[in-house]
């Protein structure tokens, strides 16, 4: 079986001008070593195909593969995620992960919390500002956390994200509306543990592979997973295997919501847990980064004693599966 690959290289838009931020979540070379070369372990012959406009061309020129392992991140607009996929989805050509819907509605943190909440899934109550009277209009408690509605890897988010009055309000959001030209998500603050719930498989096949509590060290940013902490995580971040019981209702909320929403595969959910220590929903990654030493999927594998030669196979053996029946 010949697999292609999609991703977006990261060191492609540094060389367009892009800066590091702004490239953050698009993969790095060595990723897609890794990635390849354990699909040929596991038997698969590969073919390195690239981002959107090279998938474009490849497919115009008549080549097809079997199936694709799609890691593409995409650049524009809330769809961005979704581009490899329909693009396949035009030729008839299976891939790995989520598909189109479910892809553009995950982007948008916004969208996919209003479907979370119909679902009856716990997550913070929420609000989302595009204007100067959205800022006013807010009528939810204090302290409240602003993120961009569409940006991953801790992106726009920092100190200043915890937000604890009113007249702190606009300023935070006017500046992220002004740096990623996208709405601003406000939530009311979780102050308790936060957990990630890495989960392999679709549908009621689904399986989590386990939780990890991400605790934050002396010195880092306080509040929040932020990309500050994120790019530093050996300095600032402590990821424990967690399996009490708080962590164990976070693995049931995080299940349901990865079934309710239709992800496939493999990914991540972020939850954290209120004053209560009752965890709720925070953002679905259904395209979760795959570096099998600084990403967070494999490293909550790791902890849980699942190679990343295992954490692919559990992945193209959802992908299989669903293609075959």
């Amino acid at each position: 079986m010949e697999v292609g690959i999609t991703y977006d290289l990261q060191m492609d838009y540094l060389a367009q001008g892009m800066s590091e931020e702004e490239a953050a979540e698009f993969d790095r070379l060595d990723t897609i070593e890794a990635i390849e070369g354990t699909l040929r372990v596991l038997g698969f012959k590969t073919d390195r195909i690239g981002h959107v406009k090279a998938l474009a061309n490849r497919l115009v020129a008549g080549d097809r593969w079997d199936l694709v392992f799609n890691i593409a991140e995409g650049v524009r607009g809330f769809g961005r995620e979704a581009q490899v996929p329909a693009l396949l989805d035009a030729y008839g050509i299976p891939y790995t992960f989520s598909d189109v819907l479910v892809l553009s509605l995950t982007l948008h943190k916004g969208m996919t919390k209003r479907i979370i909440r119909d679902m009856g899934i716990p997550t913070p109550d929420f609000r989302i500002v595009e204007t100067e009277e959205d800022a006013r209009s807010v009528d939810i408690p204090f302290p409240l956390f602003a993120k961009p509605v569409a940006e991953g890897t801790g992106k726009g988010v920092d100190a200043s994200s915890r937000i604890e009055s009113r007249r702190e309000l606009w300023p935070v959001c006017r500046s992220l509306l002004e740096r990623f030209k996208q709405p601003v998500l406000l939530e009311l603050f979780m102050p308790g543990r936060e957990f990630t719930v890495g989960i392999t498989g679709t549908g009621e096949a689904s399986e989590a592979i386990g939780a990890i509590e991400v605790v934050l060290k002396k010195g880092a940013e306080e509040a929040a997973y932020s990309y500050h902490n994120k790019k530093q995580f050996e300095e600032f971040v402590e990821y424990k295997p967690a399996k009490d019981d708080v962590a164990e209702k976070a693995v049931e909320v995080a299940l349901a919501a990865w079934r309710g929403l239709g992800c496939r595969d493999g990914g991540r959910i972020d939850l954290r847990a209120d004053n209560r220590g009752v965890p709720s929903f925070l953002e679905v990654n259904p395209l979760a980064g795959l570096n099998p030493d600084i990403s967070d999927l494999p490293i909550l594998c790791r902890l849980n004693g699942i190679s990343y030669r295992e954490l692919i196979s559990r992945i193209m053996d959802s992908a299989l599966k669903r293609i075959r029946t």
